[in-house]
């Protein structure tokens, strides 16, 4: 079991196991079935207990079937929410209806295991109840920082990523790329880049800036005490040591569009538009609030939240948790891939099967495993059928010099000064593909969202090192990418 330690060791297992219906699909049929592109990713899983949790279940996010009432009514929500209270015996309230249309309910009084067991069964007993699955935690997925001040992973003939000759070809311009992460501090590579965006963590602690959701996407900060988070399965404080703010939201957007003013760095996309979406801060974040986020992101619509001006036609996830994706992710996903948006998301950062995490095993994303500077699979990147395509992540091991380097900020608890610093992890490959897919809408708009998955999966290149387990297509290649396409 690994201790969760915010930007060093990514992915923890501090989520509750899955709690499903068996059998039920979406209304609009299953989500794994959305199209070719996706082939082999796995169904939903089948109903699990939550005995092997190593933090209690606090919510459960709800999906009725379309005929039921409570699809519709809040006020018919709160009533179900009262009602499966009196069968399971254990305080149950409706909170807020989500994007997707599905219910986040709260366990306010949930101490153990069993409470959350009693609640779920009371749910999937309803013939009106399509899924029901835990309101989980996720968390950033990053490791290790390292100063370095080369992007070796832009144009080196080894492993890097081709880019710099593909911006013949484009640069990103007028396209929208949303960053659902921790915010962004302030950066000079950056403020040019950044549309209004928005918080969407709804709980204050969490978010660390005062208040919960708000029109203020800043990263306020995640630094944390040593067990603030909680302690894992085997009883040991979760994180092991008090831990430094990360800015890792600032760090993926540098390498989406970094701004290339000459003296810093340049991202994949550096003429693109950053759309910072808030949803981890302190002790990572909740699944409802990410599904939130993607529906706003894609320009779908969130109760009592603004309409989003500037939907995204591409999102980057450089989050994830241990456990397999569920209806209520799926249906996010499947809605955001609908209104014509591209989601690329980190494979994880445990050296394991991709499937098992989320939203690395999800339908409608692409999803990126992480390559060394000698063209590796990295050590940390988890790798399996799931993964459509690697991209340079970093290895910092042997040298700091071969990390991602990326736009950050010098305060180890609130924002300071602006730097640039090296990273690794699946968290930094995934937003090389988010510039590749900008570039790619830029060059031809018409692009749908499983067109430039199977463009970038169809113009890799082998990968000049070795990779167990699987790495998708190969190592991703800018230039060759966009060549393959016409303009629209």
């Amino acid at each position: 079991m690994h201790r969760f330690t915010p930007l060093r060791i990514a992915l923890a297992v501090t989520t509750a196991a899955a709690v499903m219906g068996t059998g039920v699909a979406f209304a609009g049929g299953s989500p794994d079935a959305a199209r070719p592109a996706d082939a082999g990713r796995a169904a939903a899983p089948v109903a699990a207990d939550v005995s092997g949790a190593t933090e209690l279940v606090q919510g459960f996010i709800v999906g009725y079937k379309s005929r039921a009432a409570e699809a519709k009514s809040n006020e018919a929500a709160v009533k179900d929410a009262r009602a499966k209270a009196g069968k399971a015996g254990e305080p149950v309230s409706f909170e807020r209806r989500l994007g997707t249309g599905a219910a986040l309910v709260e366990l306010p009084e949930a101490d153990k295991v069993q409470d959350a067991q009693k609640v779920a069964a009371a749910f999937l007993a309803d013939p009106d109840v399509a899924y029901v699955v835990p309101d989980r935690r996720v968390y950033a997925t990053a490791v290790d920082p390292a100063e370095y001040s080369y992007q070796w992973d832009l144009y080196e003939t080894t492993a890097g990523m081709n880019v710099p000759s593909s911006w013949k070809q484009a640069t990103g311009k007028g396209v929208t790329v949303a960053v659902v992460d921790t915010g962004i501090a302030k950066h000079t590579e950056l403020s040019s880049k950044v549309l209004p965006g928005y918080d969407f963590i709804s709980d204050t602690w969490t978010a660390n800036d005062g208040g919960g959701r708000d029109d203020d996407p800043s990263d306020a900060g995640d630094w944390l005490k040593k067990g603030e988070c909680g302690k894992d399965q085997n009883g040991d404080p979760v994180p092991a040591r008090d831990t430094n703010s990360g800015w890792h939201g600032t760090h993926v957007a540098g390498t989406v569009a970094a701004a290339a003013n000459g003296y810093g760095t340049v991202g994949v996309a550096h003429e693109a538009n950053i759309l910072p979406v808030r949803v981890l801060g302190r002790c990572g974040g909740t699944t409802s609030d990410i599904i939130d986020a993607i529906t706003w992101a894609s320009g779908g619509t969130v109760t009592g939240v603004p309409a989003n001006k500037n939907p995204a036609a591409v999102i980057n996830m450089s989050l994830g948790g241990k456990f397999t994706c569920d209806q209520a992710y799926n249906a996010a996903l499947k809605g955001a891939a609908d209104r014509g948006t591209t989601v690329v998301v980190a494979a994880g950062n445990d050296n394991k099967d991709a499937a098992a995490y989320s939203p690395a095993g999800c339908a409608n994303v692409i999803t990126v495993a992480a390559s060394d500077r000698e063209g590796n699979r990295a050590a940390y990147s988890n790798y399996g059928k799931v993964v459509d395509v690697t991209a340079p992540g970093g290895e910092t091991a042997v040298r700091a010099a071969d990390g991602i380097w990326s736009t950050l900020n010098t305060g180890t608890t609130t924002a300071v000064k602006e730097n640039y610093a090296s990273y690794q992890g699946t968290s930094m490959a995934a937003p090389h593909i988010a510039g590749l897919a900008a570039l790619l809408k830029q060059k031809n708009p018409s692009l749908t969202p499983a067109q430039i998955e199977q463009t970038v999966k169809n113009n890799t290149r082998a990968l000049p090192g070795t990779c167990s387990g699987g790495c998708g297509a190969g190592l991703s290649d800018a230039d060759k990418a966009l060549t393959a396409v016409t303009g629209g």
